[in-house]
């Protein structure tokens, strides 16, 4: 077995500061049958705040780039990401009165104005809410209310949108508008951001605890509407020492001669965008270059003009890579590692992408949640010819265990290799629970084990295979679709007396949602009406895509839940001709 020295975050990072680790990959090892682990040691986690974390060496890197817009070319140094983000919370709790743990909303797609925002809240003692710009009012309204926000910043394009959402809270939530472009003047009612960034503030730092919560993000769990998940500095830094692991950190450090761009078109509002891209290159100084959405073009542009070696992405821009004819060999000649996440790529668009390349490109796998800060298993670079790894997500991350019980099991025992069952994990990047959700946590959590709800195996050689999931979310894109989102939604429509969602396979986005609907005797549904009905209330991504059926029950257990699994039979006879 091997194992690496007992050093601390920030020593490991400098062990890789020139050199690509090649080491020997351990294989699982069990503290307990059925408990497995990387077998690594574990790393030491520092317990200090974040933004402290993510800007100890800033001063290092100044004069250095830290985030520059593909589009715009506005970018901010290191220094500038400093001060800002230390103006900007400062202006927040003497401005506007904010105090210890009041939450701000985040409308914000990938903006270099993104960690300035995030770094200065968490500074000022305050907890970050992030919202997919995608929603619609009603759906941004509905996470303002839940998670008390006090302010809202956004984009001066997204104004309208921020201000529908607040006039549905029916409160006076103040909205600072960022500019994206000269020339551009903040709308009557809001707040310019940059009154909040550009000027020294003089207040102290918020005293804090590492078991304070700063983010905020949404998620829906195993089951039901999306719920506040409170990750804490100590989750955050930890899930970023985890990565910084020499068998898994993929960065060169920046030094004065040296320094790695990386590409960020994942959302930061999503945890996989937010904590494994952002926060975490950060932290090695590297230059993180945005795209606000997803533009073949513009991403396109992005890696001919930055030479990434790495690349963070969901399976439809894996596919897009392998497939698109824009998209040349050439065009990822820097590239070293591609990082798959969100969802499981398949092994044909792996094979795709490689042939696409004309050389072999390391695709990863990893898999996490919002509630583990996200990243809970990955195969590491020096695993990909091992036996027994094909198809698989690898091992757990140092300092994290992981365990598979079989289905409602209350006692939590493990079981053994070859055989499905939940899978349980332990770390510390475990959320600290939902936000005033006592029955979820308690549900959530069996013995201080967090439940995830994906139904998994883990073969001979320790490595765990995803095969199901139990939770009812449908992802599309990798975002997360709750089905009681949408049914609440359906059931609301003239003669609909009853409905039940179901995640259906789409070649492009992996999932769509279908609805299955009951309605009052010889009523006649207008889809159309209701897919409008539908479409007015949610995001793109949750519409209705996979279709609409009438059937005459929706199958339910006798306690009344639904049981998806027999739709989802349903809908396979109909399509297996």
């Amino acid at each position: 077995m091997f194992l690496v020295p007992r050093l601390g975050c920030r020593e490991l990072s400098k062990g890789v500061a020139n050199l690509r680790v090649a080491v020997t990959v351990v294989r699982k090892t069990t503290n307990a049958p059925g408990i497995i682990t990387s077998g690594l040691q574990d790393v030491e986690i520092p317990t200090i705040p974040l933004d402290e974390f993510v800007l100890d060496k800033s001063g290092i890197w100044d004069a250095r780039v830290a985030v520059e817009c593909v589009v715009t070319g506005r970018n901010y140094t290191y220094s500038q990401l400093r001060t800002k983000s230390k103006n900007f919370g400062s202006s927040l709790r003497k401005k506007l009165k904010l105090q210890k743990n009041d939450v701000i909303a985040m409308l914000l797609p990938n903006v270099p104005e993104f960690p300035i925002v995030a770094l200065g809240a968490i500074r000022a003692g305050l907890i970050c809410t992030t919202i997919n710009p995608l929603y619609t009012p009603e759906e941004i309204a509905r996470q303002l209310t839940d998670s008390s926000a006090k302010v809202i910043i956004t984009l001066n394009d997204f104004w309208p949108l921020a201000r529908a959402a607040v006039q549905s809270t029916k409160t006076d939530i103040p909205v600072l508008t960022v500019d994206t472009k000269q020339g551009q003047s903040t709308p009557a009612g809001a707040i310019n951001f940059s009154e909040f960034t550009d000027n020294a503030v003089d207040f102290p730092r918020a005293a804090t605890s590492s078991e304070d919560v700063i983010f905020l993000p949404y998620s829906s769990g195993t089951t039901g509407l999306p719920k506040g998940v409170q990750l804490t500095h100590s989750n955050i830094v930890s899930n970023i020492c985890q990565l910084h692991h020499p068998e898994l950190n993929l960065f060169r450090e920046t030094t004065a001669d040296y320094q790695e761009v990386c590409p960020a078109v994942l959302p930061m509002f999503h945890i996989y965008g937010l904590t494994v891209l952002c926060w975490n290159l950060l932290s090695l100084g590297i230059k993180i270059t945005t795209l606000p959405k997803f533009e073949p073009e513009m991403y396109i542009k992005s890696l001919r003009k930055y030479k990434p070696s790495t690349l963070y992405v969901v399976p439809p821009i894996a596919i897009f890579l392998a497939k698109h004819p824009a998209v040349k060999p050439e065009d990822l000649d820097s590239v070293e590692y591609l990082i798959n996440g969100a969802a499981p790529l398949g092994k044909l668009d792996e094979e795709e992408l490689i042939k696409k390349a004309n050389r072999d490109i390391a695709v990863l796998q990893g898999y996490g949640l919002t509630e583990t800060s996200p990243a809970v298993l990955t195969i590491w670079p020096n695993m990909k010819k091992m036996p027994g790894i094909e198809g698989a997500l690898g091992l757990p991350l140092a300092n994290t265990q992981v365990k598979l019980v079989a289905i409602d099991d209350p006692t939590g025992t493990p079981l053994g290799p070859n055989q499905t069952g939940e899978l349980l994990v332990k770390g510390p990047q475990v959320m600290k629970g939902y936000l005033n959700r006592p029955k979820e946590n308690e549900e959530t959590f069996l013995d201080g084990w967090l439940r995830t709800g994906d139904m998994m195996y883990y073969n001979d050689e320790g490595f765990l295979f995803i095969t199901d999931r139990l939770k009812e979310l449908i992802k599309v894109k990798g975002f997360q679709v709750a089905p009681a989102e949408l049914e609440e939604i359906v059931r609301n429509f003239p003669d609909v007396t009853d409905a039940a969602v179901i995640g259906v396979p789409d070649p492009k986005v992996g999932e769509v949602p279908r609805v299955y609907i009951v309605t009052r005797p010889g009523a006649k549904i207008d889809f159309d009406k209701l897919n409008e009905h539908v479409n007015s209330k949610v995001a793109n991504y949750k519409q209705l895509k996979g279709g609409i059926c009438v059937i005459d029950s929706i199958p339910k257990n006798a306690t009344g839940k639904i049981l998806r699994r027999e739709l989802k039979m349903i809908y396979e006879k109909e399509n297996s001709s």
